[in-house]
């Protein structure tokens, strides 16, 4: 609780996302595979290296129920992955992107430096490669006396420093509750999260 406000926002970890431009069986195009974070110690996935490995689609759980109307559960288009063989001595620079395309740090330093809301359209055009920026699925409980009543989707979060020049934070985000209401979240929320960071860490 801070200003009169409570933060009800609940971060779960389960592994790293790989958005891969290549070939999944026929198809040639753009895919997101889900690894472990066993996986990702082993190989130490980053920005530029060429994997290949057996992955298997995510079945779509809202389909399943007969709630095709919302959206996916999960992220990534596949997972279970295994056979995984890496090429690390990938030389090709990314120039364009941000600075930050070192290997992703592990899911507990993720957790513990807190994140800030970020802007989609920057995530798309500035932060896809870099190791901070990131897209996950959200989970809204819209009324809490009937907390099976959740709606799902998509948004995009920022771990980096607080310094860099490509961070915008986009609009305040807004959260729909019970008959027609919404709560809007404020500034402090994120100010919050990550106060323990100096501009640069």
């Amino acid at each position: 609780m801070k200003n009169g406000l409570l933060d009800e926002r609940h971060h779960s970890y389960h592994g790293y996302v790989l958005r891969i431009d290549g070939t999944c069986g026929d198809e040639i195009g753009e895919f997101l595979i889900a690894v472990g974070k066993a996986a990702h110690e082993k190989h130490q996935f980053h920005a530029g290296m060429v994997v290949n490995g057996l992955s298997v689609p995510v079945p779509d759980p809202c389909q399943r129920r007969g709630r095709g109307r919302q959206a996916r559960l999960k992220t990534p288009g596949f997972y279970m992955t295994s056979v995984i063989k890496t090429k690390k001595d990938v030389t090709d620079a990314l120039s364009d992107g941000p600075h930050f395309l070192d290997v992703p740090t592990d899911l507990t330093t993720y957790r513990q430096r807190g994140c800030r809301r970020l802007d989609a359209s920057t995530y798309e055009t500035k932060c896809l490669t870099c190791i901070w920026a990131c897209r996950m699925q959200v989970e809204m409980i819209i009324d809490h006396w009937n907390p099976s009543r959740k709606r799902y989707r998509f948004e995009t979060f920022c771990y980096g420093p607080k310094s860099c020049s490509f961070y915008r934070a986009g609009p305040k985000r807004k959260v729909p509750g019970r008959k027609g209401m919404s709560c809007t979240e404020e500034d402090w929320v994120d100010e919050d999260a990550t106060s323990h960071r100096g501009p640069d860490d």
